[in-house]
């Protein structure tokens, strides 16, 4: 088969279609040109949803020079679809600096979809190249496109705190994001173009997906824990992205930080032991003391939130009355919390008859001070900590520490207001190793 290049589109018309009104109204009832005979169809929109984009339609017929289209800022991707019979051989889309437009081209060749929105105040550039067959020729058509959306309207816009913040990390660690202004679940384009606009990735590489916790809370976790001496890096690209109604993003400061050593402490309630691991070796076996009853440790995987050299308890704190039998305050050595409600690692030298046999503590995970100065200095925040074959309640997922871990990778997932597209290359570039989903034993 012959193969002849055409640089001119005069035979070439592109219909320019919108989901949330990206173009000016169509300049016929039909919302169509007359386009030549035999000529190619292209919709340039903006989809909410990866192919669910608006029927209505106008037609713009290409000729020799380049062609400057103004669009609306939108939520959605933008999306170029060939309405007739060819493919694209390549489409190449950059903003006013050059920098490419991340997209991916359908495996029919008849669409190409962007990663993300383009953002107010842009100029991009689209350069299509598209074969078609007349007869026995290939006939490959170029053309260039300039894309231009508005200026944002004056007013408040929505920024993402992101967070730990710098520093190195356990490979427990989840990544947060704080927003300046709710999204309500009701509204779940609005979601999806937060989601779209907030990159993650990691160097081993890490897939995973953002969680809505709330209205103004995001939380990221890979399918199982962080690669060890990972380095991550998350970004905001909300800055000129129109998420809802007139409330479009702001610049946001990105983050960059890192995991160390694979830590785990694990405690088995029933042998009255914790295993601490270092990238999956043994490294200590600690006798230790757990809640008893009516003040149960927690079930299953928590994340370490701080330490505290000398913290002081009081039975007050969890609801025990000041008299009472079961009443305590006391300064303890060598606290590692791991929830928000009070529940540590900790030093408990009263104890130490029952410790390896007993539990005894109102909560806590009670050791020697010998052991609890070892933890202390061996554990980070964000180091995991699980707690197996032990009769307390669950962890919960987000009230009361990073109980992240908690949520099977299918739960975790329907957090996602772009569902199970949230989990695949967009999301990172990769796939880490961790803890089998749902499962609580010990890696021993």
């Amino acid at each position: 088969m012959s193969r002849r290049s055409v640089k001119g589109w005069s035979a070439l018309s592109v219909a320019v279609g919108t989901a949330l009104a990206l173009g000016a109204a169509p300049p016929a009832a039909t919302g169509r040109t007359a386009a030549p005979a035999g000529a190619a169809l292209l919709s340039v929109g903006s989809c909410p949803a990866r192919g669910m984009c608006s029927a209505s339609r106008r037609t713009l017929v290409l000729d020799d020079s380049a062609t400057t289209l103004d669009l609306d800022a939108a939520a959605g991707p933008v999306d170029l679809a060939l309405r007739t019979a060819g493919r694209f051989a390549d489409v190449t889309v950059t903003d006013h600096k050059g920098r490419r437009v991340a997209g991916t081209v359908s495996p029919d060749g008849a669409r190409w979809t962007s990663v993300g929105p383009l953002g107010a105040a842009g100029r991009y550039t689209a350069r299509l190249l598209v074969e078609r067959t007349h007869g026995a020729e290939q006939i490959v058509h170029r053309t260039r496109l300039t894309l231009r959306t508005p200026v944002a309207p004056r007013g408040e816009r929505l920024t993402a705190e992101l967070g730990p913040g710098k520093g190195t990390y356990g490979v427990g660690q989840p990544l947060t994001a704080e927003l300046s202004h709710p999204v309500p679940a009701t509204d779940p384009e609005a979601r999806r173009a937060v989601e779209r606009a907030l990159h993650v990735s990691s160097v081993p590489r890490a897939d995973g997906a953002w969680h809505w916790v709330g209205p103004t809370t995001l939380h990221y976790r890979p399918r199982g824990y962080w690669p060890a001496h990972a380095t991550i890096r998350v970004r905001s690209a909300l800055d000129g992205v129109r998420v809802t109604g007139g409330l479009y993003g702001g610049p946001s400061a990105p983050l960059t930080l890192t995991t160390g050593a694979r830590i785990e402490a694990v405690t088995d309630v029933a042998a009255h032991t914790m295993t601490v691991l270092r990238d999956g070796e043994v490294v200590r076996t600690i006798p230790v003391t757990t809640g008893k009853a009516g003040y149960r440790t927690r079930s299953g995987v928590k994340v370490v939130l701080g330490k505290e050299a000398t913290v002081r308890m009081r039975g007050d704190s969890i609801g025990i009355a000041r008299g009472s039998g079961d009443f305590y305050d006391l300064k303890v050595r060598w606290a590692t919390r791991v929830t928000w409600s009070g529940e540590y690692l900790h030093a408990a030298p009263w104890s130490l008859d029952a410790q390896g046999s007993e539990d005894v503590s109102h909560g806590c995970t009670g050791m020697s001070t010998e052991d609890a100065a070892w933890l202390f200095a061996t554990v980070r925040e964000g180091d995991v900590v699980r707690v197996v074959n032990g009769y307390g309640e669950r962890m919960t997922p987000f009230d009361n520490g990073f109980g992240d871990w908690n949520l099977s990778w299918p739960e975790w997932r329907r957090g996602s207001a772009l569902g199970t597209a949230a989990a695949g290359p967009g999301a990172g570039p990769g796939t880490a190793s961790g803890a089998p989903e749902g499962v609580l034993t010990p890696a021993l």
